[in-house]
């Protein structure tokens, strides 16, 4: 393996590692030799790729943002109606969610009293959930009624709360709860002609 592998794939290990040291315990009791244990990599290794645990913790975040960003670009050659697409971006998220330590990290982080950072992920996914209520209105497929920006405010409330909920009790699964969210919701946003 040439040496610019082997540093890339480390980077990435200390990035993960991190990401489960935030995730399990917060940003200010996590340790760097905690997390360069569970990288596998030695202290000055750490170092060498990261100056300190606050451009660690910058990592971590920029990479779930390119995650999130990911989760929420246009597909080629596919342009959903808005709403439909909403719906099945925000059941992706709370998967992803689950799933990916890394993505779940840096929603924490914006949480963490300790981090402090002008990075919100939450506010990323609000943005975007707001932008896709709006073309949905111009669709002519969300109720008149329908305030958007509270709309958006429940959406990324019940997504993102979803898996702060489940992760600490299993009876809240992310996936179950935003199904309910929107098989609640749906009748009474959507127009009479996109209803079930």
């Amino acid at each position: 393996m040439a040496k610019q592998d082997r540093a890339v794939r480390t980077r990435q290990e200390l990035i993960r590692s991190a990401a489960e040291a935030f995730d399990r315990s917060g940003f200010a009791p996590s340790s760097l030799m905690e997390i360069s244990v569970g990288a596998g990599v030695s202290s000055g290794a750490l170092h060498f790729h990261f100056g300190s645990k606050r451009a660690l913790g910058a990592a971590v975040e920029s990479e779930a943002a390119r995650i999130l960003q990911d989760i929420i670009a246009p597909r080629p050659c596919e342009r959903p109606a808005s709403l439909r697409n909403l719906v099945d971006t925000s059941h992706v998220l709370a998967r992803r969610l689950a799933e990916d330590v890394v993505l779940r990290a840096g929603f924490g982080l914006a949480g963490d009293a300790a981090w402090q950072e002008d990075v919100a992920l939450w506010r990323v996914w609000h943005d975007w959930v707001g932008s896709m209520l709006t073309q949905a209105r111009a669709e002519g497929v969300l109720a008149a009624d329908v305030l958007i920006e509270d709309l958006a405010s429940a959406v990324t409330a019940v997504v993102v709360g979803a898996q702060a909920l489940g992760s600490t009790d299993a009876d809240w699964s992310p996936r179950q709860a935003v199904d309910q969210f929107w098989n609640l919701l749906l009748p009474r946003i959507a127009t009479a002609m996109v209803r079930p």
